[in-house]
């Protein structure tokens, strides 16, 4: 007697990957599925400040979805997303350079040679000012460790 796996294998394919997935870390720091707590990424380099995006206006990059002021920016933004999409994922930039991930506020942010860099609040924002090219060294060197970190 010979026994077919061919209607098997779809199913054990899928469960091979619904388990690969679970304690898988996010690519994009997101809260409900939205980058940047719906702020507009673009933004940030063309009004040089937060500016709240809308659910009309999205564009879904690396799982997770952008909120957009304009069509405009959502345009801009799907050309190329990688060049406004936040550095480290939308993670805490001083947190990676500490080697770990934290969360981000959307005003708590810097634009530096054309990069989006967000952080925790505020306050952390102030040290981060301190030594910006120091913390964006460290975190460069410690964000293939972190990114693999489970989410905050």
């Amino acid at each position: 007697m010979t026994i077919s796996l061919r209607p098997i294998l779809p199913l054990a394919a899928a469960l091979t990957l619904s388990f690969a997935s679970v304690g898988f870390a996010a690519e994009i720091f997101t809260t409900n599925g939205v980058a940047i707590n719906g702020y507009d990424p673009v933004a940030y380099f063309t009004d040089h400040k937060p500016v709240k995006g809308s659910d009309k206006y999205t564009a879904t990059y690396r799982g997770a979805k952008f909120h957009f002021a304009s069509a405009a920016h959502r345009d801009v933004f799907a050309a190329n997303p990688g060049h406004f999409a936040p550095q480290y994922g939308g993670y805490c930039a001083f947190g990676t350079a500490q080697g770990h991930k934290a969360s981000t506020e959307p005003q708590a942010f810097t634009v530096v040679d054309n990069k989006l860099y967000l952080n925790y609040n505020d306050s952390v924002l102030k040290t981060w000012r301190q030594d910006v090219s120091g913390y964006i060294k460290k975190a460069e060197a410690n964000w293939d460790k972190v990114r693999v970190q489970p989410d905050p």
